[in-house]
């Protein structure tokens, strides 16, 4: 009882809500548009954000603190050794990746050709403020003031060096090899595509890449300036040696790419964008317009996107006065809008049909609004409720909240302006059809009988079922004109329902849920960053170049020890050496240790002992003075000192799915440090995109669907049928199962956009079923197959003209050239198809023999009737008896 009170309070308020908008249409109609202008000019304060760091990498994690502790021990601009990784190093540089068109790099004239482009890149001239800067004045510098470059390149020079003076030129060592100052040095990413000297031998036979990397100096603002017109300059020295040197192919990446083909993409679906929105724009008017030209309402298909637009318009205005600035990832925004403003719009356009035509204007507005405004109100609080829960603090990744806080702010706008300067623009053409006036140039219509007297061609634009008479309440025969009114009515819902046809659906349904089960258990997180830029971008070109020549070894990995320990322990220096067991090694220590051992000393010495050895003979050889850097010595209060800190580096042998067995490589190697006895940390620049990324992005996710379940079983006293909500968790559960493993199966990885897609599918499986199911659920006569034909005639209609204008603005994102839209179209695509395949077919093939059951209640319904009857009979017959008496 409590439910049918509620349910019928809240449509009367939106009748009532109706009746006053209809009482002052101008006001709605022209506020909505007043605020949007205001709040548009606000785009003065447009802004991009330029750090992609912040925005897809988990805010709270331990990557972050180790890294703000690697940076306090050993600042990474001071560092002597190069630290690389796949996609980003702090501070400024510029990268480039060297291949042979034909040949090995190491051959005489392609290592001629690598040092003349060293040579051009380091004299590469920076006007500024009068001053020319060259390589040399921002480079980093090492203790003896010379810039600091690729291991490499020396060994190139020394080839070349021996090939001038006629020496045997000895094959490089990989990955470590020995340069000519006695000195090991890791060049497993230097050199790439690596074919060895036959077995049994070490040294490299060929190498198919170089890798080369210049690290720039950016400690004030006029030197990140500068750094940032070196870095320009860079890529397009680059390209023209390129141009000059076909036999090469050159790869450039710098400090910036990343940010730079992130927001490319921005820019690259400009155009696009537009296209979607003249396709959509164009089907919106084709799908409520119809032969009968007062019937007919193209206008208000114009203005369901007119509305769509205005709140896109006014929710920006907000966010850039806010102070917000823009990314890529909000180009999914229109579409969430669009998606919930088509539903609302065609819905109340189907709910107007079904009005009395002989009602005042005002009268149908509050029964379009009593009739639709419920259900959209509720899907809308959804939405709200969904990303609000994206939007909330505990979200660990900033794109992900910041997308769900600004779809928050869009889709209450959106609402808003439908309730009023739609509902307003409704009212108006409402007045345009009492009066019979043609729907695009607002000439009244000629009765029939003067109308045959006109020309032909008046006739054509003039038709209309012209109607004196009342219509009944449900009465379609005035719209069985539209195209898809007649199909889903007279066609469409008699096919479905077929008997013969059932076993099929649900035999396909079954084929659906098996290939979403068997993409289900292959999800993969894509933490790759290359999966959110542009694809014909100097990233892509990098990344790919990088995985095919350098997939053989991990980015170096940070190996640090924050405190004291007894280096000179032997037990100690076991673990130690067993800690970094099969890694590539770039240790002091290991080189400390062999150190002692050709001295013939063991290493079981005493501290005082270990530490001068370390510091007066082993620190002050030339060939290992670069250790020094990896060292913190601290004076005792006895005036000893000792090692309170110290680093090494590692690297391990990796295959193609390097990012997945770093992932685990980084769990394993954290869990080892919380057990041993050496307290260490490890750190490399990217860890920062992998840490803890899986529970990042899929939180918001999971934290959304419990949310959504919440609701929709907190609302279940306010629909007028529990099964209502039982059937939307059902239809929800589905559509999200068949797009996760559907996505899967066309290679979409679980990242932040694909998430905020999943979100809004929620959502969307909503909007679309709720109307159907409801229309369902109250119905109290006939068979259950008949209410599902009168709930696809109520409600199919507006949700086969959504997914018709959804999906044909979705198809131009197809044609952007970047990852991040192609994620974007296939998640959307695949929800409106699943979706539409739940409404359009499954629902009302299961409802036809699943409950609510509609036998009880007409069993119910004729016992009423034959109560009223017989009252009605014993009435009759005392009524007789009394004038009769009165009679006599």
């Amino acid at each position: 009882m409590l439910r049918q009170v509620l349910h019928e309070g809240l449509k009367t308020s939106f009748h009532k809500l109706g009746h006053f908008v209809a009482n002052h249409p101008v006001f709605f109609a022209s506020a909505p548009v007043l605020l949007s202008i205001l709040l548009g000019a606000s785009f003065s304060r447009y802004r991009i954000e330029e750090n992609v760091e912040y925005l897809l990498a988990p805010k709270h994690s331990l990557a972050k603190i180790e890294g703000n502790l690697v940076d306090s021990l050993f600042p990474v601009n001071r560092s002597k050794h190069t630290l690389y990784s796949d996609l980003q190093t702090p501070g400024r540089y510029g990268r480039v990746i060297v291949t042979s068109r034909k040949g090995s790099v190491l051959e005489p004239h392609h290592v001629d050709l690598v040092l003349k482009l060293h040579s051009t890149i380091t004299h590469i001239q920076v006007p500024m403020l009068g001053f020319n800067y060259t390589f040399a004045h921002l480079c980093l510098l090492d203790d003896s003031k010379n810039c600091i470059v690729d291991d490499i390149l020396r060994a190139l020079e020394e080839m070349r060096t021996a090939r001038a003076s006629n020496r045997t030129v000895l094959p490089l060592r990989y990955p470590i090899t020995r340069l000519k100052d006695g000195r090991e040095a890791y060049i497993g990413h230097q050199l790439g595509g690596v074919t060895p000297v036959s077995s049994g031998r070490e040294g490299v036979r060929t190498a198919r890449a170089l890798q080369l990397t210049y690290y720039l100096q950016a400690a004030s603002p006029l030197n990140e300036v500068v750094a940032a017109r070196w870095e320009l300059l860079f890529c397009k020295e680059l390209e023209s040696f390129g141009k000059a040197h076909p036999e090469l192919g050159l790869y450039p990446f710098t400090s910036s790419s990343l940010q730079r083909d992130f927001q490319r993409t921005s820019r690259v679906s400009e155009r696009p964008l537009l296209f979607s929105l003249a396709v959509c724009l164009s089907l919106a008017v084709l799908c409520c317009s119809m032969r009968d030209c007062v019937r007919t309402k193209p206008w208000l298909g114009l203005l369901a996107l007119v509305t769509v637009s205005l709140a896109t318009l006014t929710s920006a205005g907000i966010f850039n006065l806010a102070g917000g600035k823009y990314n890529s990832t909000y180009l999914g925004i229109p579409f969430i809008m669009l998606g919930h403003g088509l539903f609302g719009t065609f819905e109340m356009l189907s709910s107007w049909r079904r009005t009395r035509e002989d009602q005042h204007v005002k009268e149908r507005v509050a029964a379009v609004f009593s009739d639709c405004m419920l259900p959209f109100t509720a899907s809308t609080a959804l939405h709200l409720v969904t990303f609000g829960i994206g939007a909330s603090p505990f979200t660990n990744i900033e794109a992900v909240r910041l997308f769900c806080r600004n779809a928050c702010i869009s889709v209450l706008f959106n609402y808003l302006y439908i309730l009023t300067f739609y509902g307003s623009n409704l009212v108006f053409a409402g007045y345009l059809e009492n009066n019979y006036r043609h729907s695009l140039f607002c000439r009244r219509v000629p009765k029939p009988e003067l109308l045959q007297q006109k020309p032909a061609w008046y006739r054509f634009l003039m038709y209309t079922h012209y109607n004196e008479e009342a219509a009944e309440p449900g009465d379609l025969r005035a719209y069985e004109t539209h195209l898809l009114v007649a199909f889903m009515k007279r066609y469409y819902c008699d096919w479905i329902t077929n008997t013969y046809v059932k076993p099929f659906v649900v035999l396909f349904y079954l084929v659906y849920v098996s290939f979403a089960l068997m993409g289900y258990l292959q999800v993969s997180e894509g933490s790759d960053l290359s999966n959110v830029v542009a694809t014909e971008t100097s990233t892509i070109a990098y990344t790919r170049a990088q995985q095919r020549y350098f997939s053989s070894y991990s980015p170096v990995i940070g190996f640090y020890i924050y405190e004291s320990i007894e280096y000179w322990n032997t037990s100690v220096q076991e673990d130690l050496l067993e800690y970094t067991k099969g890694f590539e090694r770039i240790s002091w220590f290991e080189s400390y240790l062999n150190y002692l051992h050709g001295l013939n000393i063991s290493t079981s010495l005493s501290r005082s002992n270990f530490t001068e050895h370390l510091r007066s003979g082993f620190l002050r050889q030339p060939r290992y003075l670069h250790f020094s850097d990896d060292i913190i010595f601290a004076k005792r209060a006895d005036g000893e000192f000792d090692v309170v800190a110290s680093r090494m580096f590692l690297v391990a042998k990796t295959t193609e799915n390097k990012r997945e067995e770093m992932s685990i490589l980084l769990d394993t190697l954290r869990k080892l440090s919380l057990t041993s006895r050496v307290k260490f940390i490890i750190f490399n620049p990217s860890f920062v995109y992998m840490d803890r990324y899986a529970s990042s992005v899929g939180a918001p996710l999971k934290n959304s669907c419990i949310a959504a379940l919440f609701l929709l079983f907190f609302s279940t006293f306010l629909a007028a049928d529990p099964l209502v909500n039982a059937w939307l968790t059902v239809t929800v559960a589905s559509v999200e199962f068949g797009v996760v493993g559907f996505m899967t199966l066309w290679q979409v990885e679980l990242d932040c956009m694909s998430v905020l897609c999943l979100i809004y599918g929620v959502n969307y499986a909503v909007d679309s079923s709720a109307p159907l199911v409801s229309a369902f659920a109250l119905g109290r006569e006939s068979t259950r197959t008949r209410w599902v034909k009168v709930s696809l005639e109520r409600h199919g209609v507006p949700a086969l003209q959504s997914y018709v204008c959804y999906g044909a603005a979705l198809l131009p994102l197809a044609a952007v050239p970047s990852n991040l839209t192609r994620t974007l179209f296939r998640c959307l695509f695949l929800t409106a198809l699943i979706t539409a395949f739940h409404c359009l077919a499954i629902l009302p093939v299961l409802l036809t023999f699943l409950p609510p059951s509609k036998r009880k209640r007409r069993e119910r319904k004729n016992v009423t009737e034959n109560q009223e009857e017989i009252e009605c009979v014993e009435m009759a017959d005392s009524t007789r008896v009394v004038d009769q008496i009165t009679t006599v």
